[in-house]
């Protein structure tokens, strides 16, 4: 029989994967609860979460698998959000990041806006204004 015009023929008509699958996010902190916390709260958003308890953690995951956005805690032993920030738009501008912190200072928040950050949230945050952040973000 003839060609079927349900299926497109030129791989150029089909949808591209970011309009048919969610955003990607990778969520940094190193206290579990929190990982967990935004996990839960961005997955029932829609969102493929994944999450890393640290900065070297965050960066191995993001050699091999593509994010959309990364939001990271500020202070975390050994490699701190700042550091996370500014190796991950050496490898990629395009990847959002969003910083959270318990300990929020105009020093640091001007020091991930200079680094490329979208947002820089400090805890505890309003999770109306998380979710905005990362409609934007993602």
């Amino acid at each position: 029989m003839g060609e079927s015009f349900l299926k497109p023929t030129d791989p150029m008509d089909a949808q591209s994967p970011s309009q048919t699958s969610p955003a990607r996010i990778l969520v940094v902190d190193d206290e579990e609860g929190m990982r967990e916390f935004l996990g839960i709260l961005l997955q029932k958003e829609g969102y493929q979460v994944e999450t890393a308890q640290s900065g070297e953690e965050a960066l191995a995951r993001l050699g091999k698998d593509r994010f959309e956005l990364v939001i990271t805690d500020l202070k975390m032993p050994k490699m701190s959000g700042i550091e996370v920030l500014n190796r991950i738009k050496e490898k990629d501008p395009d990847v959002g990041v969003v910083l959270i912190t318990a300990y929020a200072s105009t020093e640091t928040a001007v020091d991930a806006m200079r680094g490329g950050a979208f947002d820089y949230l400090a805890k505890p945050f309003d999770v109306e204004e998380m979710k905005e952040v990362v409609r934007g973000a993602a």
